[in-house]
């Protein structure tokens, strides 16, 4: 009866250890896990922080395009927009012949002739303008 009184001691005391161990365990399964509580909401504080900050800075860039484009608009004379129209209608209408240029299939789009040419008018338009500064001298 002795050693069942002593073995009945014995698995006693390890019960003791084992709900000791566990209720240590538990302790720091909560602690754990209200430290991942903390750590989501700053992650989540952090986050809402920085969407406020970005959505301020969206704003702040948007006015900044908003007043340089009727900035531009009011700016720009009829002259400029003349001839922003004919340099994008050239852009397009020599579009096709780079395209093909480009993929290989046509020659250079502008020939040595044109240079020629363009080269010729230059000169000429030059020798223009110094025989009308020549001519323009006080008398």
């Amino acid at each position: 009866m002795t050693s069942l009184f002593a073995q009945e001691i014995r698995l006693s005391k390890r019960h003791e250890e084992i709900v000791s161990q566990r209720l240590m365990l538990l302790q720091q399964m909560e602690n754990k896990l209200g430290d991942q509580n903390k750590e989501k909401a700053s992650q989540r504080q952090a986050a809402e922080n920085a969407f406020k900050r970005n959505l301020s800075l969206l704003k702040d860039v948007e006015a900044a395009e908003e007043s340089l484009q009727t900035r531009i608009q009011a700016l720009a004379p009829p002259e400029v927009v003349s001839l922003e129209t004919l340099y994008w209608a050239s852009v397009e209408e020599y579009i096709p012949k780079w395209e093909q240029f480009l993929l290989g299939r046509a020659p250079y789009p502008i020939g040595i002739e044109n240079q020629s040419e363009a080269e010729n008018t230059i000169q000429k338009e030059a020798a223009i303008a110094s025989s009308n500064t020549v001519s323009k001298k006080p008398v």
